[in-house]
């Protein structure tokens, strides 16, 4: 018997920000259950360590100071309702823009 397959709450070029920390991100890949290394899963505290049967998601990530690629759990993510675009240096990289709803456009080549 064929399981369900696992469906993800966010999709490729949506702006989310974290539920707890204070950064945002356009989403980029996703995994539809965890796909790091067990040290990195470990290194996450244990009171916020989130499930890993879940989708984790592949963020061009930024804050006031800095950008960075995140992996973050779907537990901790939201949408991000402010219409600012994101301002990762790999964004031109990836995509080809946002749309009227601010969806990021996916590349395709």
């Amino acid at each position: 018997m064929l399981k369900n397959p696992k469906k993800a709450k966010f999709s490729i070029g949506e702006v989310v920000k974290h539920r707890l920390f204070d950064f945002r991100g356009v989403i980029y890949d996703v995994d539809f259950e965890f796909n790091n290394s067990e040290e990195w899963y470990q290194s996450i505290p244990k009171d916020v360590r989130p499930r890993k049967d879940q989708p984790f998601y592949h963020l061009l990530a930024e804050n006031e100071e800095i950008t960075y690629e995140a992996y973050v759990s779907e537990q901790n993510l939201l949408l991000d309702d402010r219409k600012e675009p994101i301002s990762h240096p790999l964004i031109k990289e990836i995509f080809n823009g946002q749309n009227q709803d601010g969806l990021y456009l996916k590349s395709s080549n």
